[in-house]
Order: C-alpha cells, then sequence, then structure tokens
C-alpha cells in the first residue's frame, strides 16, 4: 500500500528487454534505505526491487505491467516518481494507493494559473472506471483531488510543491499518464453492478 505522497523523482539509467519484461535501473536518492524485495512505486506502478548497485536498483516489469501503464514508454534519462509502501503507524497523507494502474490517460491540457496549474486528462472509458468531484485519483503514483469530473475526463490542480517535485513539471500536452482511481470508489461500483444485475 501507497499514499500517493511523492518521496523522491528518480532518474532511468539503464533499460533492459528480457523475454516480454523490462528491466528498468533506476538512481535515486532513497537507494541507500531500499532492500532486496521491497516494493516501490514508480509512478504508481508497485515494482519490486531485485538488485542494488551503489547508489542505482533495478526493478523487473513484466508484460501485464507494461501494457497497462506507461513504464514501457520510458527512457534513459526520464525522471520517474518514486514512493516506498506506507508504514502503518504513519500518517496517512494522501489516500490509499495500491500501487496497480487500472488504465493510462492523456493529458489534454495545461492551464497556468499564475501560482498553480490545471491539468486535464482525457481516458477510454470502455472499463468503466469512474471519478467523481472532489474524490481522490492517482496520476503516475500522485494523490490528487479531481476537479471538473467527466465521464471520461478529469481536471486536477497542482500546487507549486507539486509542480516542482514531481514529474508533472515534466508533463506536455498529448503525454501518457498512468491512473489508479479511488479503491473505495472501485468497491462501490462493483457491488452496485452485481445488486443490479441480479
Amino acid at each position: 500500500m501507497f499514499t500517493g505522497i511523492i518521496e523522491d523523482l528518480g532518474v532511468v539509467t539503464d533499460l533492459l528487454s528480457e523475454d516480454d519484461n523490462l528491466h528498468l535501473t533506476v538512481k535515486s536518492k532513497i537507494t541507500s534505505e531500499l532492500k532486496i524485495d521491497q516494493s516501490v512505486s514508480h509512478n504508481g506502478v508497485c515494482l519490486t526491487v531485485v538488485s542494488i548497485n551503489g547508489n542505482t536498483y533495478t526493478v523487473t516489469a513484466i508484460k501485464e505491467t507494461l501494457e497497462k501503464s506507461n513504464i514501457g514508454t520510458l527512457n534513459i534519462g526520464d525522471s520517474v516518481n518514486l514512493e516506498r509502501a506506507m508504514k502503518m503507524n504513519a500518517r496517512l497523507d494522501g489516500h490509499i494507493v495500491q500501487g496497480h494502474v487500472d488504465q493510462t490517460a492523456i493529458c489534454t491540457n495545461i492551464e497556468d494559473n499564475n501560482g498553480s496549474w490545471v491539468f486535464t486528462f482525457e481516458y477510454d472509458i470502455v472499463q468503466n472506471n469512474i471519478t467523481i468531484e472532489k474524490g481522490s485519483i492517482t496520476i503516475n503514483g500522485v494523490s490528487l483531488t479531481v476537479v471538473n469530473s467527466k465521464d471520461h475526463s478529469f481536471s486536477v490542480a497542482i500546487i507549486p510543491y507539486t509542480y516542482n517535485n514531481t514529474n508533472f513539471y515534466k508533463l506536455k500536452k498529448e503525454d501518457t499518464v498512468n491512473l489508479e482511481f479511488d479503491v473505495i470508489g472501485k468497491y462501490v461500483k462493483k457491488l452496485f453492478s452485481l445488486s443490479h444485475s441480479n
């Protein structure tokens, strides 16, 4: 479990394809605190540390992960939002995040509001994922609040701290991002659909 509060911006230093898997090596200031088998969120995707070498570590993304996220589009030198798993005795500053990306979305607009930014995203409604006004959404691993919720699009307002300390500052129109919808909302939607199918 994660909170959606980003700890560090890692930098991809190596990419190695092996069969249908992709091994990513990341340089980060938190590397010295990691251990083998630890879970780390990368742009919202929970991946397991498989090796550590100095200030870099390696994780492996399997085919399903590559198909459902933007991990396969990363290049050497790209920035990645990183978060270690939450501590059960710590404050939950974001919201409950599983690190399981539901689908991707496209950034369709970026509005500079002279001190904050509003990013708008569109996603395919074929999976029936939903947002609600003032509900929680995870974008590239960042816990955010939904504004202007529509059937297949929504916006989020980004404060300067979040903009400068995540990879939002590099995000451009037409870029692909990872979405994880609120887990409580997903359970409610599933129970509602089951009750109406009987």
